[in-house]
């Protein structure tokens, strides 16, 4: 089993944190505070205890009001912190990274929580943009995980589980560390999810919709649109990019319910004055609507602190032209360019490694594979095109969950790929590997019966042919295309994956530690292309194993 687990020795004590050890290895005092952050339950372990308990919302947040109690922290404490409360199905990350760009560029010290990490569990607890040092997680890490040790025996012997703990964390980093607001992106769904503890957010948001975590959110778009809107809070303002009718329809009577005041999002179009473009750093148009709804969040918060010296914020929220519950555009001209500087790791990124240039892009429901696809074909379309016109395109895929592979596969085939490689998340098979990247929820047998069920699944789109009224048509056309022949092979890490991928040809890229026997089999249609296209995706947790092997500093 390559994901053994670490054993517990004894009991947290300030002279005693050595939980998990090697012989022979000297550890970061980071190092030892995740691996005793692994030793918690897992999110798969809290994922079953809110499908146990989901239909009592009040039991959730009440287990979390003691979590915070026995470190300390009042729940009326975290209204200091002046939250952005954001949920949504895809692109809530996004729309938290715009926001909490705008808002730093305007000199606030912010703070931003968001999941999962990509490369180091630091990444989701963020002072002004950046993860907090590996001396700051180890100090904060171990003032909650203490007062938790101490005060579980008149609790039942209860500690968090790993998202509960890691959220407890963060707002114990932001209360001591006196950020001027938080920007906070909700787990999984919204009224259950552990974030959903906060009273009084100065601001609401919801991104776009979309079936996901069905299992635990419900199998309907409304379900999960009911879930969503379990954020809102009576008399905060909240905002929604435009969404289909019926889920908008339960947004809607959420909000009223409590009343919660209730805006659609316009286009970013409204906000482009003079006809120019706003720049993003994300790239994809999908973009555009998280961008949109990211303004309309900054312009709530920074209405209700109007110490600031921003233009447009005593305007009205609604035009009496325009539909009740549509939001008001505002002028940004006067605003800092948060918006082109924003950078979101693992999300439509692109890097040019020499002959292989890797699109990196964690898309894990239907829409957002459809949005990978379009962002994709652009960006490899407009890609250097190599003298020779040789040209090779690469898939590395893999999916967690309960997610539906057969159809994101499906959306996958119109980019032609000429090979496609299946691979876990895994960065290497190792008993050691990366402990930001440990996982105990699943075994290697396990996820390589994934791997290898996606694998025949491509096979069976790409070799034995698809009706085509059944066929996807094409994002950037209207002709449904055929399915092409494509090569498969599948890894037991990405390292390897990546490796034969590029065939050695990234010269960023080490060698597999441990090499399989497709790792060091060569392919000369790969080896002699004039340029490789690889797209990652699938997952976020692959995306970061691979950013990890193709960018070493991101774990300094």
């Amino acid at each position: 089993n390559s994901q053994a687990q670490w054993h517990h020795r004894g009991a947290t004590s300030p002279s005693n944190r050595g939980h998990f050890t090697i012989p022979g290895e000297p550890l970061h005092p980071a190092t030892d505070a995740i691996r005793t952050l692994n030793s918690l339950q897992t999110n798969a372990s809290y994922l079953d205890q809110v499908k146990r308990t989901r239909g009592d919302p009040q039991a959730q947040l009440s287990a979390m009001d003691t979590f915070l109690l026995r470190t300390g922290i009042q729940v009326r404490d975290l209204d200091q912190l002046n939250i952005i409360h954001v949920t949504g199905t895809k692109g809530k990350g996004s729309a938290c990274a715009f926001t909490e760009r705008i808002l730093r560029n305007y000199g606030l010290k912010t703070g931003f929580y968001s999941s999962p990490h990509l490369v180091q569990v630091r990444e989701r607890i963020r002072i002004n943009g950046q993860p907090i040092s590996k001396e700051l997680f180890s100090k904060y890490f171990w003032q909650v995980y203490n007062r938790l040790e101490e005060t579980k025996d008149s609790h039942g012997a209860a500690m968090p589980a790993y998202f509960r703990f890691l959220t407890i964390m963060a707002f114990h980093v932001f209360l001591q560390e006196k950020v001027d607001l938080a920007v906070l992106e909700v787990g999984i769904g919204g009224a259950y999810d552990c974030t959903n503890i906060i009273r009084k957010p100065v601001v609401c948001g919801v991104s776009a919709l979309g079936i996901d975590h069905t299992s635990i959110l419900g199998d309907t778009i409304e379900k999960i649109a009911w879930q969503k809107g379990g954020i809102f809070k009576p008399g905060v303002p909240a905002f929604t990019v435009p969404q289909l009718d019926r889920p908008l329809d339960v947004l809607k009577e959420r909000a009223q319910k409590i009343s919660c005041p209730l805006w659609v999002c316009p286009d970013l179009g409204a906000f482009e004055e003079g006809g120019r473009p706003l720049r993003l750093g994300l790239a994809g148009d999908h973009q555009r609507s998280n961008a949109a709804l990211a303004l309309q969040l900054c312009r709530a918060w920074l209405h209700r602190h109007t110490h600031l010296d921003v233009a447009e914020l005593n305007e009205p929220w609604t035009d009496s032209k325009r539909p009740p519950g549509r939001a008001h555009p505002h002028s940004v001209s006067a605003w800092p360019p948060g918006l082109q500087d924003t950078e979101w790791l693992g999300r439509n990124q692109v890097l040019h490694h020499g002959p292989v240039t890797w699109y990196i892009d964690g898309a894990h429901t239907t829409s957002s594979i459809q949005a990978c696809v379009r962002w994709f074909r652009q960006a490899a379309r407009i890609g250097k095109m190599p003298a020779d016109g040789s040209e090779v395109r690469v898939l590395i895929f893999n999916v967690t969950g309960d997610r539906d592979t057969a159809a994101f596969l499906k959306l996958l085939v119109p980019c032609q790929f000429d090979y496609a490689v299946f691979c876990p998340n895994f960065t290497e098979v190792s008993t050691v590997g990366n402990a930001d990247q440990q996982n105990f929820n699943v075994t290697l047998e396990h996820v390589l019966t994934r791997c290898l069920q996606n694998q025949h699944q491509w096979q069976r789109l790409t070799e034995t042919g698809v009706d085509s009224d059944l066929w996807p048509l094409d994002p950037l056309g209207e002709t449904p295309l055929p399915p092409p022949g494509t090569s498969t092979r599948v890894f037991p890490c990405a390292s390897q994956a990546l490796w034969w991928a590029s065939q050695g040809r990234d010269p960023r890229l080490a060698t597999p530690a441990r090499r399989g026997s497709h790792a060091l089999t060569t392919f000369p249609r790969l080896r002699e292309a004039g340029a490789i296209h690889v797209l990652v995706t699938g997952s976020l947790h692959l995306a970061g194993a691979a950013l990890n092997l193709l960018d070493p500093s991101l774990s300094q």
